[in-house]
């Protein structure tokens, strides 16, 4: 009887250090969830690569690699917008105090009021603005984020914010947008539990994508947004025709704009070119200001912080065009590093020396007829290129046969030993160096001044014999690209 009850003794004993063991199981996990530990950024769907990441596993407190980010500071890009265009009332900056990797594998933006009612937060962007969508290909910008977690009135004015703008917005201060692109990922105001989903685009007010509204998802309910960890998601589909934006919150898609709802220049110059993200935590401001708190209050509650565990870019290559896809989640994206590449050893024949010029041969750079600022030096790649690019530089080539038309897009062979932070713009006009650009690149450091790396770009269709000219705008004063050749494809 004795040995009985201790066998029983130890039995219940058992079972009761493995219900003790299986509960501290599910309550770390659970608080691993809550805190995103478990979301590392996903790897490749199958067929796709990826191009860019982080999952900001920094020491507790420290700032943001800045190989990799950019702060924006005060309320405006330098020669842009007051109050970043939106009427916003914090003051950017780049102190931990406002952004800040956790220790816990999470980037946090928190906005604060000091004693005077001044509010401070933080606005990121990659240093990279080539995140593109090859012809025929897909990018998918990816990131997993929890919401500031407060609601009702200590939420009034909050705005948190994960999105993209095209690279042509950064040198010139965002003063082209909206038709440079802007890509809303998640939106949310005053901590309604909701994201919104949009694309700006055209001009403002009013054009083809409604601004200063834009193209938008209306508000999507997002339960648990605030307490938890959420992925939220764009894709750009350049394999569908017409080609697709689509917007996916868990993984179900939400909202998505077709090329066909506006005309073609309209599109091509919201979409097809790079786009750089953007992560911050606005404070009041046009559109909190929709939803009753264009101010925050005395009642809002200061440092609560957004949480970014992850942002990751996918791209995948070209493919013929085929029917757009079911509303269901579409599989992730593939490429490589910066932009597209094209085979080194295959640009098209190039033109013969002297007459005409076919825009869909070869013209090599160093050919031009005009220019300003630009040097001819020897390539690795045979022949000469143009190097020292610099904002303001530009060549002309004349006499460029277009025929009957049919231009597709551009493709560029350039190269860049630029710093970080240093890139710039390559943009082909025709008719006038002051003409509206025709297509756009953006190009940042390739990994040497020899370095090639053949970029596609949008281009709008041209037709008959025409002077182009190949124009370079940076915002920052450095030499940011050299460039060997390009051409146009039907």
């Amino acid at each position: 009887m004795v040995a009985s009850l201790s066998r029983l003794s130890r039995s219940n004993s058992a079972r009761i250090l493995v219900a003790l063991l299986a509960s501290a199981l599910v309550a770390v996990t659970w608080a691993a969830t809550q805190r995103g530990a478990d979301a590392a950024v996903p790897p490749p769907p199958s067929g796709m690569s990826l191009v860019f990441s982080d999952d900001f596993n920094g020491t507790a407190g420290t700032g943001l690699n800045r190989a990799d980010w950019t702060y924006d500071l005060g309320t405006s890009y330098p020669g842009g917008a007051a109050n970043w265009g939106t009427h916003e009332v914090e003051t950017a900056t780049d102190s931990t105090n406002n952004v800040y990797q956790d220790g816990q594998g999470h980037l946090a933006i928190k906005p604060i009021r000091d004693g005077a009612g001044n509010w401070t937060s933080g606005r990121v962007e990659t240093q990279r603005t080539d995140f593109a969508a090859p012809a025929g290909g897909k990018v998918r910008i990816e990131g997993s984020l929890q919401q500031p977690n407060v609601s009702g009135a200590a939420a009034a004015g909050y705005w948190p914010a994960f999105w993209t703008m095209g690279a042509a917005a950064r040198p010139a201060g965002a003063t082209n947008w909206p038709g440079i692109g802007e890509w809303d990922v998640m939106e949310d105001v005053n901590g309604r539990s909701s994201e919104f989903a949009t694309l700006h685009c055209g001009v403002a007010p009013g054009g083809p994508c409604n601004e200063f509204n834009g193209l938008g998802s209306g508000e999507k309910a997002c339960a648990g947004c605030q307490t938890g960890f959420h992925k939220y998601a764009v894709e750009y589909d350049r394999s569908v025709s017409p080609e697709q934006l689509r917007w996916y919150l868990d993984g179900v898609q939400i909202h998505s704009v077709s090329a066909s709802q506006v005309d073609a220049t309209t599109w091509n110059n919201a979409t097809h070119h790079g786009m750089f993200i953007i992560l911050n935590v606005a404070m009041g401001g046009d559109f909190p200001a929709a939803f009753g708190a264009a101010l925050p209050t005395a009642a809002t509650q200061s440092g609560v912080p957004m949480l970014v565990d992850y942002v990751a870019v996918y791209q995948s290559g070209g493919t013929p065009p085929t029917s757009p896809p079911p509303s269901s989640p579409p599989p992730s994206i593939p490429p490589s590093s910066p932009p597209p590449s094209i085979p080194p050893s295959s640009p098209p024949p190039s033109n013969p020396p002297g007459g005409s010029r076919s825009a869909y041969a070869t013209i090599e750079s160093e050919s031009y007829d005009a220019g300003s600022g630009v040097i001819k030096e020897t390539s690795t790649e045979n022949g000469q290129n143009i190097g020292a690019v610099n904002n303001g530089d530009w060549v002309q080539y004349n006499n460029v046969d277009f025929g009957t038309g049919g231009v597709r897009d551009f493709v560029a062979r350039v190269s860049s030993g630029a710093g970080a932070g240093t890139s710039g713009l390559v943009e082909i006009r025709v008719g006038s160096r002051t003409a509206t650009p025709i297509g756009t690149i953006a190009v940042g450091n390739t990994g040497g001044w020899q370095s090639w790396r053949s970029i596609p770009g949008n281009a709008a269709n041209v037709t008959g014999k025409q002077t182009v000219y190949m124009t370079f705008t940076s915002g920052q004063p450095n030499a940011y690209a050299n460039v060997n050749w390009f051409t146009f494809r039907h």
